[in-house]
């Protein structure tokens, strides 16, 4: 597998706003075309008004990251937000069986289609779950290849994605393939976008796509978090509107 640096600390709770958290993982292999490419992790902590956690994106779970997280509250809901981060989920349900586990759509058929056994409580919908109702907003986007949930943290003015902008820094990846690889696919800070062989399963599916890019403006959110690259820790919604002009036009 070709290599790429990390966002050191790993498997540490990072404060990016009021009652909001980043941790990044490790590295893990993505298979395309016959070539397992390395993508850092990271998912969010979000600690809702009752003290319960909201976990977006769970990565691999270690004892060590379990007893931060505890420390932070008690893990309520567990999130796959798109049709390729869920594999993290089983082990935080093993370790957390009373949370709540809710996918994107076609989820457990892609679980399926690789031989993965994953059951979840609800699918992610335009409608706001119960659970975080009045705390957390969210938005479907639907393409032919991705589904992914977005959701929007009022309270820390924060944006959460997950594929739909990859933002791959040059300097942390090693590989001179990879590092060509990736300014074909157009997800090269400080341009990162969206694959472009994802934006293509897009075609079918503008309307709806442009309808979800303009919430996310509306929301006009100060931070924007992603699970691939350097995030944005301010300039959020330039940032937005930068990163999707391939979907709005």
């Amino acid at each position: 597998m070709f290599s790429i640096d990390t966002y050191d600390p790993l498997n540490v709770p990072k404060a990016v706003g009021d009652e909001i958290w980043i941790v990044d993982g490790p590295v893990i292999g993505f298979q395309y075309l016959g070539m397992k490419l390395p993508f850092p992790t990271r998912m969010t902590i979000i600690r809702l008004a009752s003290g319960k956690l909201f976990i977006h994106s769970p990565i691999r779970l270690t004892t060590e990251l379990k007893a931060r997280v505890d420390a932070l509250g008690e893990v309520a809901c567990l999130i796959a937000p798109n049709t390729i981060h869920y594999a993290g989920v089983p082990e935080w349900q093993a370790a957390y069986p009373a949370a709540q586990s809710f996918c994107a759509p076609g989820v457990m058929k892609r679980a399926k289609s690789v031989g993965m056994t994953v059951s979840f409580d609800a699918e992610l919908a335009d409608s706001v779950e119960r659970e975080w109702a009045g705390e957390i907003e969210q938005v479907m986007v639907r393409g032919g290849y991705l589904s992914e949930a977005v959701f929007y943290h009022p309270k820390s003015n924060t944006l959460i994605l997950t594929d739909l902008i990859e933002n791959f820094e040059a300097h942390k990846i090693k590989s001179p393939v990879w590092r060509w690889l990736v300014r074909i696919f157009g997800s090269m800070d400080p341009d990162g976008c969206a694959p472009r062989d994802m934006r293509m399963t897009f075609a079918g599916h503008k309307e709806s796509l442009r309808k979800a890019v303009n919430q996310m403006i509306d929301w006009a959110p100060e931070r924007v978090i992603i699970a691939h690259g350097r995030w944005y820790d301010h300039n959020g919604t330039a940032e937005l509107k930068r990163a999707f002009r391939w979907a709005m036009r």
